[in-house]
């Protein structure tokens, strides 16, 4: 017996970030989505892996406790790490020229955690972890692209697909998981979980 597509109402996408849900489109997935409101604040001693982890999980418990027919929820989270420490969304212009700095002229990690809460309330996770490497990034490039719309709603102020993809000298790692969701990840957590993203009668 063939496997079904993934309807457009079979599972729910815990965010709002259309980053993530174009890369559910790549694999064919049409998921709802449930935007939750969190605390995303890091607790003290927490490490990095464990933070990204938890607000993956979190978000996506949030978004199975306000999901209508209890349908499985992907929920995940993304941080840009510097010297150990976390590198969230800047708050302000000066906070996102601060955090362009930072990565200018060297290498960072990139970790996207995914959670996947079940319709019987069980939970599968996954986590990726990429290196990205920048070339020395220009004084008057990091104040034009810190004064636009982009970095605001990115960790680490910057967008891998944006104009910063200029001076990115390697990337090693996913480049989904950099962009926020982590395909090769995910579609192993879909495929653990028995949900089916593609037609597999296609095959036979």
């Amino acid at each position: 017996m063939s496997n079904a597509v993934i309807n457009k109402t079979g599972l729910i996408l815990a965010s709002a970030s259309p980053r993530r849900l174009e890369l559910l489109q790549q694999l064919g997935i049409e998921p709802l989505v449930i935007v939750t409101d969190l605390d995303e604040t890091q607790l003290a001693a927490e490490h990095w892996q464990d933070f990204v982890s938890r607000i993956a999980l979190e978000k996506a418990r949030a978004g199975f406790a306000l999901s209508p027919g209890k349908l499985p929820v992907l929920g995940a989270d993304t941080s840009v790490i510097v010297d150990d420490r976390v590198l969230g969304k800047p708050d302000c212009t000066e906070s996102a020229i601060h955090m362009l700095h930072l990565i200018s002229g060297r290498c960072h990690q990139v970790a996207t955690a995914i959670a996947l809460v079940l319709p019987d309330g069980t939970s599968l996770q996954a986590i990726n972890i990429s290196r990205v490497c920048f070339s020395v990034v220009p004084d008057d490039f990091i104040h034009s692209y810190a004064n636009s719309a982009e970095p605001m709603d990115k960790a680490g102020a910057y967008a891998v697909q944006g104009q910063p993809a200029a001076f990115i000298e390697r990337l090693e790692g996913s480049y989904s998981g950099v962009m926020g969701l982590p395909l090769h990840e995910t579609a192993a957590l879909l495929r653990q979980a028995g949900i089916a993203w593609y037609d597999a009668s296609e095959s036979e």
